[in-house]
């Protein structure tokens, strides 16, 4: 895999295809994860969300990754950056755009929050924990946005897992308070 990201740094698009390729299971079970919270709402399919992230990473000029834990520290970036588009989509559309307006007549449906809603919502807190603390930020996109694991943020970010674990306590913390402001 290794081999494969040096290639694909040095413009090979092949090498690209292949990683791509060969990580599309671990992507699309990350996809998967992450869009399983906001299923209610129906921002983007996990298909979908893949695909999209491949179309980013051609439209880059390079790849930077270095391995492929880094790539799939990417990828939640990217991942990030794609639902949060398609919930800005979908929540402007919900608010009038071209869709037909219909009366509901369940209280209880307009009383629930809507899932765009909450990653909008999420996405200002994590850009304000990253404003404070970049590590922590990351720490949360890559588990939260990317659906990675202790172990894979740790060698990504060259930490401990142990620390991780710990950045990613205080980071739940920070955001918890954050969000209930």
């Amino acid at each position: 895999m290794t081999l494969l990201i040096g290639r694909a740094r040095d413009g090979d698009r092949e090498a690209f295809d292949r990683i791509f390729e060969l990580l599309y299971p671990e992507l699309r079970r990350v996809a998967h994860r992450r869009l399983a919270r906001s299923s209610r709402d129906g921002v983007m399919e996990t298909t979908a969300l893949v695909n999209e992230c491949y179309l980013k990473f051609l439209k880059r000029e390079a790849l930077t990754p270095a391995d492929r834990a880094h790539f799939l520290a990417y990828s939640a970036t990217v991942m990030r950056s794609i639902i949060v588009d398609a919930a800005r989509l979908a929540k402007t559309d919900r608010r009038g755009g071209d869709a037909e307006q219909v009366t509901l007549d369940s209280e209880l449906i307009g009383a629930l929050p809507a899932a765009s809603d909450e990653i909008l919502d999420i996405h200002a807190a994590l850009q304000d924990l990253s404003r404070i603390d970049a590590r922590l930020g990351q720490v949360v996109e890559m588990r939260y946005f990317g659906g990675l694991d202790d172990a894979e943020i740790a060698e990504a970010l060259g930490l401990s897992t142990r620390t991780v674990r710990r950045d990613w306590d205080k980071a739940r913390l920070l955001l918890a308070h954050a969000l209930r402001s």
